[in-house]
């Protein structure tokens, strides 16, 4: 799912000028066509556009940042570089907006705490599933949202909820959820089971009792739904996920910069772009549904 790059666009129209050329001038003599401009030559090359010419780490290239290690789905095989995955496949789309080959992007790892931190950055912009929230903004700044996350279900591969496209197919299971929490207030508003779900102080106690299969399913958001499953609770799957506009509290994500990084400005355009052409509910529908199996789960 590439798209054509801003670079290739802005070199075929730089080859169409030097084609044509200008009127001959009055003594007969042939107009020189003007040298392209800096920005327009990194542009041609891959090495960014005119909004990112000095904006970034190291100029021509673009340095992103994630996980030590980084988890599935977000990146495959802990491998960014493969740009599989949906936070991989994101960065690469941005960078392809931002006229960056894929050859000038360069990843570096940082731990999650260590990237909200007040100081200069090893990085131009940082994805790791950040939640956009006003404490943080007063050390960093983010982007514009790239995904707006919702809760999920997860359970055993043999859980009655397996297969469920709908909340009515839903009503009829155990669920457990975190006293306190948004995702025990999805429960109960959105869901409405049949019965009570079971609520735990923490949700160390609703996933041990999900281990125990003493409850069919409970209820996290998206990102810490597909990490119980990938790696603390062995044998289960996130069966399905809500949409963002179901109902309850979402969370936005954003790339994290450094604190007024003028990059921001820039990248914000790419996500418009490719928020306004469809490749970011591409992405998502390939990485985090058809990928992982987790069907969105329709509410009627």
């Amino acid at each position: 799912m590439r798209r054509r790059s801003l670079a290739g666009l802005v070199l075929a129209g730089t080859l169409l000028l030097a084609a044509c050329g200008d009127d001959d001038d009055s003594d007969g003599s042939a107009a020189t066509t003007a040298a392209p401009s800096d920005t327009t030559a990194a542009a041609a090359t891959g090495t960014g556009n005119e909004c990112t010419a000095g904006k970034t780490l190291e100029e021509g290239v673009l340095t992103v940042a994630t996980g030590n290690p980084a988890f599935e789905p977000w990146v495959i095989g802990d491998a960014p570089e493969s740009g599989e995955g949906f936070e991989a496949a994101v960065a690469y789309a941005v960078a392809d907006q931002l006229g960056f080959a894929e050859g000038n992007v360069t990843w570096v790892r940082t731990s999650f705490d260590e990237a909200i931190q007040p100081g200069a950055k090893n990085f131009d912009f940082n994805l790791q599933q950040y939640s956009i929230t006003p404490e943080r903004e007063e050390t960093v700044t983010f982007s514009d949202p790239y995904y707006v996350s919702n809760q999920a279900v997860v359970g055993f591969d043999d859980s009655a909820a397996v297969g469920a496209t709908t909340v009515a197919d839903l009503k009829g299971l155990k669920f457990g959820a975190q006293a306190g929490t948004t995702s025990l207030d999805f429960i109960l508003e959105v869901i409405q089971p049949d019965a009570e779900p079971f609520v735990y102080d923490d949700n160390a106690g609703a996933k041990a009792a999900l281990e125990a299969k003493q409850i069919d399913a409970i209820v996290l958001d998206l990102p810490t739904a597909f990490f119980v499953s990938a790696v603390e609770i062995e044998g289960t799957k996130v069966i399905g996920q809500f949409p963002a506009d179901a109902g309850g509290t979402t969370d936005e994500f954003g790339l994290l910069f450094d604190k007024d990084n003028p990059l921001v400005e820039c990248v914000n355009e790419a996500l418009a772009a490719l928020e306004a052409d469809g490749t970011l509910d591409a992405i998502e529908a390939e990485w985090l549904a058809d990928y992982t199996g987790a069907p969105v789960i329709t509410v009627e």
